[in-house]
């Protein structure tokens, strides 16, 4: 039986209080640090396909999602958290400031792409 969520087709990102929480599926060992686009899952979810150079071995993956997803939005690594996710491809990362502004900048970024 599919997830609430999967029924909702919940989008890549939501605008939350303080922020956005972020869908991601992460492809470390990419060739390259860069947001490429959304991807639709199986189930119906929406999720940022977001590839980095770094292995996924001590934490270095996650380590250079933030630092990706820092210069993006233009802001400190420390308004970068992972939430959920850390030892998985499916991750889910709140990133702190003004949600509009950082809906916009997304929107930007993906639309340049």
């Amino acid at each position: 039986m599919p997830s609430r969520a999967a029924e909702m087709g919940l989008p890549a990102w939501r605008e939350v209080r303080d922020g956005l929480s972020l869908s991601i599926r992460l492809t470390p060992r990419g060739g390259r640090d860069a947001l490429d686009g959304i991807e639709k899952l199986s189930d119906g979810r929406e999720v940022l396909k977001v590839r980095v150079r770094a292995a996924p071995t001590e934490g270095e993956a996650n380590a250079a999602l933030i630092a990706l997803l820092a210069r993006l939005f233009e802001v400190p690594r420390s308004h970068v958290q992972l939430v959920a996710g850390a030892s998985a491809r499916l991750k889910t990362v709140a990133v702190s400031g003004v949600s509009q502004e950082l809906s916009a900048r997304l929107q930007a970024k993906l639309t340049a792409s």
